[in-house]
């Protein structure tokens, strides 16, 4: 499977909120679409899901302008929208229902979403009675139940303790290896490295960067070091200006070319004791620092 979308623009009155915004996401692996507030990634979202249309460009599924009443979404958005004072078997049947599901396989399906989420218990109780985390994992429940093709998950690890994160996570996972697509909005940076394989950064309604996040930090220049090592101030004091503190207790080392990487490791390490050292590549966070920028008087939504 195959989405994508294709220089969408958007306006709403005089503001251009998306200026030729054009992704493509692949079925068994996840894409992270990442911009500061305002960037235009909510916009992008709810076109993709068509709660509004775009005014210019198209959402294509395998190719083909995408057929909304074949293909299957689900969205677990940042804000929280279940009814707090209903039972949650009931709730939870009624959105899965309205995703086109019979009451029979609703009711199955939920079950074993609530099973496997270790929420049985708390089946026929109101959802405010839950903790802030277990609401969380009700509301992926009605993002997940019934079946979709495309999941979109906005901030979906925000209130989770790492109990249920690392629950979160092998859904997840389970979710991308059974072939759907998975798109991940969120700020947590960490979460965006450690599951997605391509990326885009919005920066004021376009598209700052794209692709492949491994391929993205191999472009950067590779004439950096990395180095772990006690004998720290030795190494400063032989190396000089072109030797940094870094993150962690590490030093950043800084060569004229990459082509010095070779011969800059052996001399470290034929003088002093080194317990690691690599070539330096940016974080996704030093990435969206640097193309998340400014994004100047006329934010997007």
């Amino acid at each position: 499977m195959k989405l994508e979308i294709r220089d969408i623009q958007k306006s709403f009155g005089e503001k251009h909120v998306l200026k030729g915004v054009s992704l493509s996401a692949e079925g068994g692996k996840a894409f992270g679409l990442l911009g500061r507030n305002g960037a235009g990634k909510t916009t992008s979202i709810r076109i993709l899901m068509n709660v509004f249309p775009a005014d210019g460009g198209e959402v294509l599924f395998d190719g083909e302008p995408i057929a909304y009443d074949k293909v299957q979404f689900g969205y677990l958005p940042e804000e929280r929208g279940l009814y707090p004072k209903k039972k949650i078997i009931d709730q939870l049947v009624y959105f899965a229902e309205l995703k086109g599901m019979s009451h029979k396989n609703a009711v199955a399906s939920v079950d074993d979403w609530l099973e496997r989420l270790g929420m049985a218990e708390y089946r026929n109780k109101r959802l405010d009675t839950l903790s802030k985390g277990n609401q969380q994992k009700i509301q992926l429940i009605t993002a997940l139940a019934h079946d979709p093709q495309v999941i979109i998950l906005d901030e979906p690890f925000s209130g989770l303790d790492p109990v249920n994160a690392r629950l979160l996570k092998d859904v997840v996972k389970e979710e991308i290896a059974k072939g759907k697509i998975v798109l991940f909005s969120s700020h947590q940076m960490n979460y965006i490295e450690e599951f997605c394989d391509n990326i885009a950064i919005l920066n004021n309604g376009q598209v700052a960067i794209s692709g492949d996040l491994h391929a993205i930090k191999r472009n950067y220049p590779r004439n950096r070091l990395v180095v772990q090592s006690e004998q720290r101030d030795e190494i400063k004091d032989f190396l000089g200006s072109d030797c940094a503190d870094y993150e962690n207790g590490a030093l950043l080392i800084t060569m004229k070319s990459a082509d010095e990487k070779q011969t800059m490791m052996k001399k470290l390490t034929d003088r002093f004791d080194i317990d690691e050292i690599k070539v330096f590549e940016p974080s996704l966070n030093d990435i969206f620092v640097e193309y998340a920028g400014e994004q100047g008087k006329e934010a997007a939504v």
